[in-house]
Formats: structure tokens, sequence, C-alpha cells
């Protein structure tokens, strides 16, 4: 398994796999907006996103974003996207995707990693552990919305 940085040129691949992730949390297929949305954050570099490659097929994802913690004076990241193909599931991409994003933060001397996952997904969770993260226990997140998103 090869794991990079996406490029412009890989956008018509990623958005696919984003697309796929979307309906996996029961949004609406939108390949077009999600396509328009990657793009925004590439060209603006307001995210860091990384391809998982098996057998010259992009079959993963994942999505980092950066933010700030006031308290600690440091910078910190939000893996906000994480998908694997089904297909390509049970073989070590996740995890692959993950390390290498908590590589890339230990690099940049950042406070850690953030991440969230829907209640029913065990199967992630069982994951995030498994590599070291930890349940937040201190502190309660609450969101406000617009919508039913």
């Amino acid at each position: 398994m090869e794991i990079v940085i996406a490029e412009l040129e890989d956008l018509a691949e990623l958005s696919q796999l984003f697309d796929e992730y979307r309906v996996f949390y029961q949004q609406e297929s939108d390949l077009a907006g999600g396509e328009a949305f990657l793009r925004q954050r590439m060209e603006n570099q307001e995210s860091y996103i990384w391809l998982a490659i098996l057998d010259e097929q992009v079959v993963g994802f994942t999505q980092l974003y950066p933010c700030f913690s006031s308290v600690s004076l440091a910078s910190q990241w939000l893996l906000n996207d994480l998908y694997v193909s089904p297909k390509a599931r049970r073989q070590g991409v996740a995890q692959g995707l993950i390390e290498e994003v908590l590589a890339f933060s230990q690099g940049m001397a950042s406070k850690g990693v953030l991440l969230e996952t829907a209640a029913t997904n065990l199967p992630a969770q069982s994951l995030y552990e498994k590599i070291g993260f930890v349940r937040e226990k201190n502190y309660q997140f609450f969101y406000s919305t617009e919508s039913d998103d």
C-alpha cells in the first residue's frame, strides 16, 4: 500500500470515494458538490488529504484540518474524514492512513489529533482505541446547526 498527499489531478478518484463516504453517513449522493468542496479545500490549502493506493487504485482517504488550543497555546489537528472502500477494508488501510496523520502531526510539533465518529461505528472506535486514541471523558461537545446534517 502506498499513502500519498492528494493533488488536484487526483480529484476525480478522490471525489468518488468522498461521495461514498458521505452516503455512508446518510447524506444524499452529490458527486459534483463533493468535488467542488474538495477542490476548494485543496486550492485554498485549508486541509491536508491523504490517499491510500492499492494495486494502482485509490481505495481510501483521510482529511485533516488545522485547529488550535488556546488553553494549551498549541496547534492541533482535526481528523475530520476517514473512509476506506468496502473492497479494501480489513487490510490495514485505515490504520495506515491514521498512522500517516499521526506522524505528520508529530512532525509539526502539534498538541495532537482529534477525531469523532458516529456512536454506532463500533469498528472505527475499536481501531482508534487500538492505535492509541483515548475516548474523551472530561469534556462534553455541543453543536449548533441550521439543519439536520
